[in-house]
């Protein structure tokens, strides 16, 4: 059963790339019935277009993720870390002392009186993969973390970093006018202080100091200058009836270029989301699951009303300001991924919608797009491949992490208006 494990956890981080064991086929559909517990969600990118997303995502609102749960974790981590630092844990040392603070954070997080969003709250201290992991990268982007590599780096810089602060000590009445010798610190000057009780006493819930020097952090950062993340905590209200940023009512007021990326983001995820429909509905009908391809025909058509509504607008998108904009933040999308893009573009925009469900064409597309991705792993014609398919596979309108955004800023708004101090 060893295999086994390896192969799920193999699975779970990746639903969409998996590669078949010759195991006996007891164990294989043991494996499917667990595999069925999985859910694949919104991130499920089974079309390649993750490098388009997240080029948008990380436009508006930089330093999210879509597995972050909490704001708190952008204050628990460093706190963490710091007080390791203080204690000068050693480089060969710190990341078990890191995990085992952290472990026993999710045990402190579950007695408090806001416990919502603990992470590692079923695994414990078994946890793969722990909250600095995940909020690593958006430390850095908010200006909380100051170290500029990553966290294994991290890791290995501490033994010297302590040596150069003892070195320092020694030099202060020597050191030059330049400052050169300066040792920098890992975490932001001003990282606020944690409560006295923590990190025995560990609540998500942010107070009025913390919420304070996170929104300060958002709007001071070069990481979220000019971003749509700052315009939000400018505004300083919650909109949590709004699926769609573009839905949001500051998006009515903003201006350029915030107004143009928002609008391409828009079209882009209500043009493309008819691709991903089709891909599970094509999947549904190999299947032979009439609920699902009632489903996804009765979804396929509701998005037909959509770009049919807006087909007006959609046909005076601008497509190369479209692709200048994705580029200034990565430049290395795939003249593969572009050519899908654009046939689909073209079917969904000059065909009538009302066929695009049978048309031969977009369904050709979306097969060799599968396929070009997977290889022989794709599920379209492959009854084995498509076992794993549990009904719903990438099939959510992109969002651009625009949902735990709402979270995040939502535990900041609340924050500021605490009554603690």
């Amino acid at each position: 059963m060893y295999g086994v494990k390896r192969w799920l956890e193999g699975a779970s981080a990746n639903m969409s790339m998996l590669v078949w064991l010759d195991y006996s086929e007891h164990e294989r559909r043991k494996m499917l019935d667990v595999i069925d517990l999985f859910r694949e969600g919104e991130t499920v990118d089974e079309l390649g277009l993750g490098a388009i997303r997240d080029a948008f995502a990380d436009m508006l609102f930089p330093g999210t993720s879509t597995i972050m749960t909490r704001a708190r974790y952008f204050l628990l981590v460093p706190w963490t870390y710091a007080r390791l630092e203080r204690k000068r844990t050693s480089s060969n040392d710190i990341e078990h002392k890191a995990q085992e603070a952290e472990a026993k954070l999710i045990y402190a997080i579950e007695a408090s009186e806001d416990s919502d969003g603990n992470i590692g709250k079923r695994a414990g201290a078994k946890l793969k993969r722990f909250a600095s992991s995940v909020y690593w990268q958006g430390l850095s982007v908010w200006g909380i973390r100051t170290f500029p590599g990553s966290q294994a780096q991290y890791h290995r810089s501490l033994d010297r970093h302590y040596e150069a602060i003892r070195g320092q000590s020694g030099r202060q009445n020597e050191r030059d006018v330049e400052h050169d010798d300066v040792v920098l610190p890992n975490w932001h000057g001003g990282l606020i202080e944690p409560p006295d009780d923590f990190p025995g006493g560990c609540s998500l819930r942010l107070r009025r100091e913390d919420a304070a020097y996170l929104r300060d952090r958002i709007l001071l950062s070069p990481g979220c200058a000019g971003s749509l993340l700052v315009e939000l905590v400018r505004h300083g209200k919650r909109e949590d009836e709004t699926s769609f940023i573009w839905e949001h009512p500051l998006c009515r007021t903003l201006r350029e270029p915030l107004a143009s990326r928002i609008e391409h983001g828009r079209n882009f995820s209500e043009v493309m989301h008819g691709a991903a429909l089709l891909y599970n509905l094509m999947l549904a009908e190999q299947q032979q699951r009439e609920d699902r391809v009632s489903e996804y025909r009765r979804r396929v058509g509701e998005w037909i009303e959509l770009v049919g509504a807006r087909r007006a607008g959609l046909n005076r998108w601008r497509r190369e300001a479209f692709w200048e904009c994705v580029s200034a933040k990565n430049p290395r999308i795939s003249g593969h991924t572009r050519a899908f893009v654009e046939t689909w573009w073209d079917l969904a925009l000059t065909e009538r919608l009302e066929t695009i469900v049978n048309s031969g064409s977009a369904r050709a597309l979306v097969t060799q797009r599968e396929r070009h991705l997977k290889k022989e792993l794709a599920r379209i014609d492959n009854a084995r491949a498509l076992e794993l398919w549990n009904g719903a596979s990438g099939s959510s309108q992109l969002d651009y992490r625009w949902g735990i955004t709402q979270r995040l800023l939502g535990d900041i708004f609340e924050g500021l208006e605490a009554r603690d101090a």
